[in-house]
């Protein structure tokens, strides 16, 4: 099968990004594709349960998170060396087969635990190439003035297949088990490709410039993370998210199960809290969509931290429910658009030869370090309650406004602008 990409004629270069049927099948894509992640994780979480209990669902969805983490920056590598279409194509074919061959199993036998596990790990390390390659195809689909419009429209898929897939998944899981469950997963995933071989690559970069020659992995990592950190704009950039996920998402995920059992407000309260939070992470990614650009981004991102911050902190100081989900719709408001900001800055920022890992650095905080806090936060509420906690978080995440701030680069920083003639 030939994947050549083809190259994006000249005078499509103009085209808005929600008019560019280029952009539009790579988010149908996108979006299909994290549907079919969200319904395997349903699977996987309900067979580890069937198969064992509690702790094995815990073993068998760390044993995914391991390898993901662990080779994430090496995926930014690979993505760097070769086109990130065909790692994305690559990577999508292997998940596809993977969780097929999975529900053949199944449906010959009960699904034991091992095979879980094995799954996990192999569906993790192949996530370790599809995660940057991801990150580093936007600038070679659509013009720099577009990357934050197609960041928003990202994000929206992404809400999106949190929001489908979950409930597919348990009703293909309800409807026939957990064969049917990996099915229906490994479909949609199979959905992506065709759509993924029609993509046009544009070309980035002068055309006299000369791509630098790849040495070991070993140097071209390294030759990466200092990129990284030698950067004026992106590697402030980088430390504020990483700071902002270390702050945020243990006190956002796990603070918040403890805080509403802690004033009794119950799995309807929570779901109530979080729907608030991703609703207002909704909004911020329509936002971004529909604007296509905002003024003083980098001041812009910095005040969203800042407010976004204050909200996570006081969740845990307000008595009532309803003041909390409007917080939480706050919260989720500002760290969306702070997310959206960060991430099209540092990619009409960065060079494209670079891309791959610069995007595995920035998922690494993610994936790799924000778990880290997990244990810290339980443990901290457990011992002293979750409002001194959360306004702790709430500080501690905060610091990254200081990082920005004190970054002349990102003080500075602005979205490339649409250029004249343009309609949207």
């Amino acid at each position: 099968m030939d994947t050549t990409p083809e190259t994006v004629p000249p005078e499509n270069a103009a085209t808005p990004a929600h008019r560019d049927g280029n952009v539009l099948r790579w988010l149908a894509a996108y979006t299909v594709s994290l549907m079919g992640d969200s319904v395997y994780f349903v699977a996987l979480a309900w067979s580890a349960q069937k198969a064992g209990g509690p702790a094995e669902v815990g073993l068998v969805m760390a044993a995914g998170a391991i390898p993901r983490a662990l080779l994430m920056l090496g995926g930014g590598v690979v993505a760097d060396r070769f086109d990130p279409r065909r790692v994305i194509l690559g990577s999508d074919i292997l998940r596809c087969l993977l969780i097929l061959a999975v529900a053949a199993g199944i449906a010959l036998t009960a699904p034991a635990l091992w095979i879980l596990v094995t799954v996990a790990l192999v569906f993790g390390a192949v996530d370790a190439l599809f995660v940057p390659a991801v990150g580093a195809l936007p600038p070679r689909i659509t013009t720099p003035d577009q990357l934050a419009r197609v960041t928003g429209m990202r994000s929206l898929s992404t809400r999106l297949s949190q929001i489908a897939g979950p409930p597919i998944g348990g009703l293909a899981m309800g409807l026939g088990g957990p064969a049917a469950a990996f099915t229906v997963a490994g479909l949609l995933i199979a959905l992506s490709l065709p759509l993924l071989l029609t993509i046009r690559i544009r070309p980035i970069g002068a055309p006299d410039t000369e791509r630098p020659k790849p040495g070991t992995a070993r140097q071209d990592l390294l030759d990466g993370l200092r990129y990284i950190r030698r950067h004026r704009l992106i590697g402030p950039l980088v430390a504020v998210g990483a700071v902002c996920e270390l702050g945020l998402t243990g006190t956002l995920n796990v603070g918040m199960v403890l805080l509403n059992a802690e004033r009794g407000w119950g799995p309807s309260g929570y779901g109530l809290i979080v729907s608030s939070f991703s609703a207002g992470a909704a909004a911020s990614a329509a936002l971004i969509a529909i604007a296509g650009w905002l003024p003083r981004a980098g001041l812009m991102m910095a005040g969203t931290l800042l407010v976004g911050c204050a909200g996570a902190a006081t969740i845990a100081l307000v008595p009532a429910l309803w003041l909390a989900a409007v917080l939480a719709a706050v919260t989720g408001l500002c760290a969306g658009v702070f997310g959206s900001l960060n991430n099209a800055l540092i990619q009409t920022a960065a060079d494209p030869a670079y891309l791959g890992r610069v995007t595995s650095a920035v998922m690494l905080t993610m994936v790799g370090l924000a778990p880290l806090s997990y244990p810290l936060v339980g443990a901290a509420i457990g011992a002293w309650g979750a409002a001194p906690v959360f306004v702790a978080c709430g500080i501690f995440a905060s610091l990254g406004v200081g990082i920005a701030l004190a970054s002349g680069a990102v003080r500075h920083a602005e979205l490339p602008r649409k250029r004249p003639g343009v309609t949207t």
